[in-house]
């Protein structure tokens, strides 16, 4: 059994967890090679693994026009009928409109390269993470193959539109579907029929956990709060920004930290000038995974205000180097995130709730260092990075072989 994994960008600073399942899966001696559509940036290959991995990694936006050529014009004459059923299936997996039809033949010009590739490296069965344009050239090729094919589904945003669009086509497609929470799963049964829903499988993402490190603070006269991720509209940092803002009003030494960067950054940084609170909200920019995990853990605790998510992995990471966490109740946090027993949750938009909450755990030490204790606990129970391999290379082995691809 040899595997392809397939993601529109690998790899990637936001999504290291792929590199880690990767390496897990092959420490428990599971074939993977690695495939992406486009390469990442200079300023995303900082860490050792990132360059490794980078080199061993099939890309297919990097192949000229070529071998782009070469690999159309072969599979045309030896297997045309084969060639017009990919072409035909790329035309119909789309949504409506002009634009999602150039961008379904780009699709499926990728997905012939890609199946010449896959072919070659003797694939028998490849994966994706995340339901997205990568997970539609990665149907394409695997059905062009007729070899199965699976994937990972994460978030809020393959649910909505377009990529919502398509995902009932893609579960049908698909051997089997990851869920990294079981409210993903559940979204995903209520567009299906039930006799899909035995394909839908809770696979957490998992931590690498001997190689966090350890939590360092240095004493401070006030609180240091953190918060991880795209600055962007659904991450709800101007509602944090606003709470944050009526905290320092009552606790003037308390200070935040924003890892990340994105489109709302310039708008972001503007709020924090109309507040006065530049001296108090840093803006410490799209960091390497070992920097922003030690930023993380010399914090006092760790904010997530989403208005959407998946299971976010930061979470995750935080607790388990025992920093406590205040986030939103969506999607799948809760499943991580008990309330007020191993961290706390507010209503997601309702800034007055979250204002309470950091409130609470800036003033009590003591729940600090009980939801620290519980988190940690909690975290390595459940996300452990090789429970996970484990998991999936069972799920693998059970799937690959169930017969022709539909």
């Amino acid at each position: 059994m040899r595997i392809g994994y397939l993601t529109s960008q690998y790899p990637a600073t936001s999504h290291t967890f792929i590199r880690r399942e990767v390496a897990a899966l092959r420490d428990q001696g599971v074939d993977i090679r690695t495939y992406s559509i486009r390469a990442p940036g200079a300023d995303e290959l900082v860490a050792e693994e990132d360059r490794q991995e980078h080199d061993s990694t099939f890309t297919v936006l990097n192949r000229g026009l070529g071998e782009f050529a070469a690999a159309h014009f072969d599979t045309l004459v030896t297997q045309p009928m084969r060639y017009f059923r990919t072409f035909v299936r790329a035309l119909r997996h789309r949504p409506p409109g002009l634009r999602p039809m150039l961008l379904a033949i780009a699709h499926f010009g990728e997905s012939i390269l890609l199946a010449r590739r896959l072919r070659a490296d003797g694939i028998t069965h490849l994966h994706n993470h995340f339901a997205n344009s990568a997970a539609t050239v990665g149907l394409l090729a695997s059905s062009h193959l007729r070899i199965n094919w699976s994937f990972t589904m994460h978030g809020i945003s393959e649910l909505d539109y377009p990529a919502g669009l398509m995902l009932p086509e893609k579960i049908e497609a698909a051997s089997f579907v990851a869920c990294v929470s079981w409210f993903g799963r559940s979204q995903a049964m209520r567009m299906i029929p039930p006799r899909e829903w035995e394909k839908l499988t809770v696979v957490r993402c998992g931590l690498e956990l001997d190689r966090l490190p350890a939590r360092s603070i240095a004493p401070a006269d006030g609180r240091r709060f953190i918060c991880v991720g795209r600055l962007s509209p659904e991450k709800g940092h101007t509602g944090l920004i606003q709470a944050f803002a009526k905290l320092r009003q009552a606790q003037p030494n308390v200070r935040l930290d924003l890892v990340g960067d994105g489109p709302d950054r310039a708008e972001l940084e503007r709020q924090v000038a109309a507040l006065g609170l530049e001296e108090a909200v840093t803006f410490l920019g799209r960091l390497p995974e070992h920097a922003t995990l030690q930023e993380v853990a010399n914090a006092d605790v760790l904010i997530l205000p989403s208005f959407m998510e998946g299971l976010p992995v930061v979470l995750m990471e935080a607790m388990a180097m025992g920093v406590p966490v205040v986030a939103s109740r969506v999607a799948g946090i809760p499943e991580l995130v008990h309330d007020d027993v191993n961290g706390l949750l507010f209503t997601p938009s309702h800034w007055d709730e979250l204002l309470h909450r950091l409130e609470r755990v800036s003033d009590d030490s003591s729940l600090r260092a009980r939801f620290a204790e519980q988190g940690k606990k909690d975290v390595i129970e459940e996300f452990d990075i090789r429970a996970s391999a484990v998991q999936l290379e069972q799920i693998f082995q059970r799937r690959t072989n169930l017969g022709e691809p539909r």
